[in-house]
């Protein structure tokens, strides 16, 4: 079933400006420090670099972050229990976290107000963190998605 959005449920075309973050869910957090930062040469975030709200969880060893050179920032969530990949490839989706899109701090109310009044489901949100606001809310197969801004 194809669901038809309204012009005014619908986001203008250039609202959201870039992929902000993405988080991936992993069992061995050792393991995928090596992966993204010795194979495949992505810079840590370490020290002030870390943000506010993650400092906490990265000392942990819960999460950590990487940045890619066009500045996308892969957050990595330790989740010890995680089942194995699905056998199932178009299942594979799963094994992230969250994929979040970043606005203008200006276009941040309209999105939420266009998000409430939509077919889409909401997970949570907006919330207002020292590192910006932020809503999050899934993709019609489930996805968890974020719009955000900085403060």
């Amino acid at each position: 079933m194809v669901t038809t959005f309204q012009p005014s449920t619908v986001l203008a075309l250039g609202t959201l400006r870039a992929v902000h973050h993405i988080a991936f869910n992993v069992k061995d957090m050792q393991a995928s420090r090596h992966f993204y930062g010795t194979f495949l040469g992505l810079h840590e975030l370490t020290g002030d670099e870390v943000p506010t709200t993650l400092k906490d969880l990265v000392a942990e060893g819960k999460v950590a972050n990487f940045v890619t050179p066009d500045g996308v920032v892969i957050d990595l969530f330790w989740e010890p229990e995680l089942a194995p990949p699905n056998l199932d490839p178009h299942q594979q989706f799963t094994r992230a976290n969250h994929l979040a899109f970043d606005v203008a701090p200006e276009a941040f109310d309209q999105v939420v107000e266009v998000l409430q009044h939509s077919q889409v489901t909401i997970d949570h949100g907006p919330v207002t963190r020292p590192t910006g606001r932020g809503i999050y809310f899934y993709d019609p197969d489930g996805f968890l998605l974020e719009v955000r801004c900085d403060p």
